[in-house]
C-alpha cells in the first residue's frame, strides 16, 4: 500500500496540482489554506482526492473566523489573507474546515498512525521543532507506530522509543531555504521524505494579484521564492 503525507498547504493550488505522485491514498496534515492565493480551489482539491484529512490552526482560524495565533513575523500575512480566504471560500467550505477533526487514529496494513496538525497535546498550535526535548513527553502519550504532524514547514524523520515522529514539511509554504514543495510517502513499511520543484513563478504572479499590501505580497512572495522570510 502507498499512502502520500502532505501538510500546510497554504492555498498553493500550483504547488497542489504539481504533486507528482499518486498513492493509494493521500492524507492532508492540516492548514489547507490561508497566505496562498487560490484558497477555494484547494479546498475543492483536497476534498475530491484525500481520503484522511486533520484540521490545521489556519483551517481553525478560516472556518471560525478567529486568530490563528501565528508568530509576530507572520501575523500580519496570516490576517490579510484571512479575509480574502473568507471572501473566496463557499459557506459549505468553511463548515468543512471548522468540522475537520484535529486528531485521528489510523491503521494500515497493520501498522497504528496518529495524525494531528501540530502536538498531539496542542493539535493546533503545539509548536515543536525536530531537535526539541519537547518529543519524549508527546510520543508517550501516543501509543502508534507513527506520530505524523506539520505545521512547522521543516520536515524531519525522528525515533523515540517505539514511535517515529514523522513531519512531512510544507508542500505549499516550504522553510527549507528552497523553494521546492516538500511531502511524504509511506510504502509497503517504509517511509521516505522527498520534495519537487513546481511553477513557484506562477503562484508568484497570483500573489501579487491579491488584494493585500504591497508589504504582505512582497513577504509571501520571499518565502515562496527562497524557502524562508
Amino acid at each position: 500500500m502507498k499512502i502520500v503525507i502532505i501538510s500546510d498547504l497554504h492555498g498553493n493550488y500550483d504547488a497542489l496540482t504539481a504533486l507528482p505522485e499518486v498513492g493509494d491514498e493521500l492524507w492532508v496534515l492540516g492548514d489547507i489554506v490561508n497566505y496562498g492565493p487560490l484558497p477555494a480551489e484547494t479546498v475543492s482539491w483536497v476534498r475530491n482526492h484525500s481520503q484522511v484529512v486533520i484540521r490545521g490552526n489556519h483551517d481553525d482560524s478560516v472556518g471560525h473566523d478567529r486568530d490563528p495565533r501565528c508568530t509576530p513575523r507572520y501575523h500580519e500575512m496570516a490576517e490579510s489573507t484571512r479575509k480574502y480566504s473568507l471572501a473566496q471560500l463557499s459557506q459549505g467550505d468553511k463548515e468543512y474546515l471548522r468540522d475537520l477533526p484535529l486528531r485521528r487514529t489510523v491503521e494500515r496494513d497493520g501498522v497504528s498512525f496518529y495524525l494531528c496538525h501540530a502536538i498531539p497535546s496542542n493539535p493546533l498550535y503545539g509548536y515543536c521543532p525536530e531537535e526539541s526535548e519537547r518529543w519524549k513527553d508527546e510520543v508517550a502519550e501516543v501509543k502508534a507506530n507513527f506520530l505524523l504532524v506539520g505545521h512547522t514547514h521543516t520536515p524531519f524523520i525522528k525515533k523515540i522509543r517505539t514511535t517515529t515522529i514523522v513531519n512531512p514539511g510544507s508542500l505549499g509554504q516550504p522553510k527549507t531555504g528552497k523553494a521546492d514543495a516538500c511531502y511524504a510517502v509511506w510504502e509497503d513499511g517504509r517511509l521516505e521524505l522527498r520534495q519537487y520543484p513546481y511553477p513557484v513563478a506562477t503562484a508568484i504572479q497570483r500573489i501579487e494579484k491579491l488584494p493585500v499590501s504591497p508589504e504582505v505580497k512582497q513577504d509571501l512572495s520571499t518565502v515562496l521564492r527562497t524557502g524562508s522570510i
